[in-house]
C-alpha cells in the first residue's frame, strides 16, 4: 500500500511505502518445517524399529528351539549306520547352517531396533579399509575395480567392526548391481569436523571431530525421488527375486560418520 505525501496546500508531492523484511521469518518457518519432517521421520523409524525388534526377538526364540532339536538329531545320527547315513548328515549340516544364518539375521534386526547392544572396539580405519578391499574385490568380480583411499594422521575410532563391515559389503553389492558393465568402487577415509550448522540439520550427531567414511561408485545412479527414500529401512528399487537395496549415484557420496576422539 502506498501513502501519498502532500505539502501544506494539499498537493501530492510524492509517495511513501513501508516494506518489512520477511527473510528471517521465512528462514524460521523453513527450519520449523524441516524439524517437523525430521521428527516425523524419526517417529516412523522408531515404530519400524520396535516392530522389527519384536519380530526378531520372537523369531530368534523359535530358531533356538530348531537349533536345539537339530543338535539332538545330530547326536542320535552319530550312532547310526547304513548307506543313508551320509545323506542324513549332509542334510543336518545344511539345516544347521541355514538356522545359524537366520539367527545372524535376527541379530542384525535386533541391532537395528537398538535392542541388541553394539560392541564398539578401537579400530584403525586405514588398516580396516585396506584389508576389506581384497574381500570386496572377490565379491564384486574382476569387472569392477575396488580402491581404498586412506589419510595420514587419521584419528582412532571406536566402532562395532562386524556392523561396519556388513554395511560396507551391502553397499558394495548394491553398487555392483548398478554397474552391470563394470566400473569402479571407492572407499575413502578422512578426518572431518562437524560444525553446529551441519548438526542442526542432522540431529543424530553433535558438533565435534569425526572420521568420515565415503563410499562411491560409477553406477547409473538414483533419481531424486529414490535418493530421498534411500535411508528408509526395507525400501528397495529392485524387482522381486532380484535382491534388495539401491544403487549409488555417480558423484553422490554415501557418508557414514564414525565418532572420533
Amino acid at each position: 500500500m502506498l501513502d501519498a505525501i502532500r505539502n501544506d496546500d494539499g498537493e501530492v508531492i510524492g509517495f511513501a511505502k513501508v516494506t518489512r523484511d520477511m527473510t528471517e521469518r521465512m528462514h524460521a518457518q523453513q527450519r520449523l518445517h524441516e524439524t517437523q519432517e525430521q521428527l516425523a521421520a524419526s517417529q516412523r523409524m522408531e515404530a519400524v524399529g520396535q516392530l522389527s525388534g519384536g519380530i526378531a526377538h520372537d523369531f530368534n526364540n523359535l530358531l533356538m528351539i530348531v537349533l536345539g532339536n537339530l543338535e539332538t538329531v545330530e547326536q542320535v545320527a552319530k550312532g547310526l549306520s547304513g548307506a543313508a547315513l551320509p545323506r542324513l548328515q549332509r542334510a543336518l549340516v545344511n539345516a544347521v547352517r541355514g538356522a545359524q544364518r537366520a539367527a545372524a539375521l535376527t541379530q542384525r534386526l535386533l541391532a537395528f531396533s537398538r535392542r541388541q547392544p553394539l560392541d564398539p572396539k578401537p579400530l584403525d580405519v586405514n588398516r580396516f579399509i585396506t584389508n576389506i578391499v581384497e574381500f570386496i574385490q572377490r565379491t564384486l568380480g574382476e569387472g569392477i575395480k575396488v580402491e581404498a583411499v586412506g589419510a595420514a594422521g587419521l584419528w582412532p575410532v571406536d566402532v562395532d567392526h562386524a556392523q561396519l563391515e556388513t554395511a560396507i559389503v551391502n553397499l558394495a553389492i548394491n553398487a555392483r548391481d548398478a554397474m552391470p558393465g563394470g566400473g569402479k568402487f571407492t572407499i575413502e577415509a578422512l578426518n572431518a569436523f562437524l560444525d553446529s550448522d551441519y548438526c542442526r540439520n542432522n540431529h543424530e550427531v553433535t558438533p565435534g571431530q569425526y572420521v568420515l567414511l565415503c563410499v562411491s561408485d560409477t553406477g547409473y545412479g538414483m533419481s531424486e525421488e529414490v535418493a530421498s527414500r534411500a535411508f528408509e529401512p526395507f525400501f528397495s528399487t529392485k524387482d522381486i527375486g532380484h535382491g534388495t537395496g539401491l544403487g549409488a549415484e555417480p558423484g553422490l557420496w554415501f557418508r557414514q560418520a564414525i565418532e572420533g576422539p
